[in-house]
């Protein structure tokens, strides 16, 4: 992972973590994938690690719209 100098720098990192992650919402009911996004590394603003993802779905059922917010850090590695 590429940090950024400007943030304050993570306690520890996952040398062995894939640079890209894939995340999916599937409709238990049906298996339909409603939502599927490739994760990149990120290094946040408080200087922890993980993956981000964001996006919108639509629910193809009632065409209602929904924002996406993903968020995964890695535990421990905020400063």
């Amino acid at each position: 992972m590429i940090l950024n100098k400007d943030l304050p720098q993570p306690k520890k990192q996952d040398d062995k973590a894939p640079e890209l992650i894939e995340i999916q919402i599937i409709n238990k009911s049906t298996g339909a994938i409603m939502y599927s996004e490739v994760a990149k590394q990120k290094h946040f603003s408080t200087g922890s690690v993980g993956y981000y993802c964001g996006g919108k779905m639509t629910n193809p059922e009632s065409a209602e719209k929904y924002q996406i917010s993903c968020n995964i850090a890695l535990i421990g590695s905020k400063p």
